[in-house]
């Protein structure tokens, strides 16, 4: 039914390990395949591109589903139907920040500093082009095909580039001074195929499972039982999504306790627990978490 498109490049692994855990793993002949399917009667073709010309072809109707940077969205002007936002990336689950940054030491603190007809070396031309014109400044924007830092000051001025915490940039002795966008991984639609009530449904239930994958991520769910006096001790140990699981235990065996915590939290939890009067203690593990 949907023809999918995913991200080949500094995505890729992120995004096949997140199918695998969804229950939609990605099948292919080898790992530089860029044909592939997904056992699964809701998607027909899956294809597997670079991800600045996913937006382009998802809106151009050759794909159905996208799953891109929506700073290729925004760079490339794509017309397409935003699904949500998928949030990891290819090392953190923070987002990348599209930003101006300068050397060290330039006098520029601000954008507004930045003289006319100075030079911008980028792979978000398009992007860039309009940031500075809305800005009123004129500016030289170069194409630039990698290591946009290395080119500051003989080649550029400035440049404009992606960066998750700023640590490389600053490494290259650069500055920012300026964000133009925050960009997560989004998945994307075509405007005809969203029209779709067939295609939309079945968009709904793959962002279902994508979206219960990536919330289950970093939980555990927590069992236990514990006598009646100890019991609200307990209680006030647990945390939880919205609120814990109480069950009664049969013949006045006190009750038993289901909730789910953040992973990071159970070394010093369990131990607590325990200490509060907790028995049985069980962790395990979750694959996904739906509202």
């Amino acid at each position: 039914m949907l023809r999918l498109v995913l991200p080949k490049g500094s995505l890729e692994k992120a995004t096949l390990d997140l199918f695998d855990a969804a229950d939609l793993p990605v099948l292919r002949s080898s790992s530089v395949a860029y044909k592939a399917t997904i056992d699964d009667p809701r998607i027909a073709e899956v294809r597997i591109l670079r991800p600045q010309e996913i937006p382009t072809y998802v809106a151009e109707g050759l794909f159905d589903v996208g799953i891109t940077g929506r700073d290729w969205v925004e760079e490339t002007s794509s017309d397409v139907i935003s699904l949500g936002e998928l949030q990891y990336s290819k090392a953190t689950s923070l987002p990348i920040k599209v930003v101006v940054a300068v050397a060290g030491d330039s006098p520029a603190r601000r954008i507004e500093d930045l003289p006319h007809g100075l030079r911008v070396s980028t792979e978000y031309p398009e992007l860039t082009k309009r940031f500075f014109a809305e800005r009123g400044i004129d500016a030289d924007i170069r194409l630039s095909y990698g290591a946009s830092e290395a080119k500051i000051p003989d080649i550029a001025d400035c440049i404009v580039d992606i960066t998750e915490t700023g640590r490389a940039l600053r490494a290259a002795g650069l500055r920012i001074i300026d964000e133009i966008l925050v960009s997560y991984t989004e998945v994307i639609a075509n405007k005809a195929a969203h029209a779709d009530p067939a295609k939309r449904h079945a968009m709904g239930q793959l962002m279902t499972l994508l979206n219960g994958t990536l919330d289950a991520r970093g939980k555990v769910l927590l069992k236990l039982n514990v006598a009646s006096e100890h019991l609200q001790s307990v209680l006030a140990l647990v945390p939880s999504m919205k609120a814990p699981t109480v069950n009664e235990l049969a013949g006045d065996g006190g009750f038993a306790v289901e909730t789910v915590v953040a992973k990071n939290q159970i070394n010093r939890l369990i131990p607590a627990l325990k200490d509060a009067g907790a028995t049985g203690i069980l962790e395990m593990p979750i694959s996904k978490i739906i509202p």
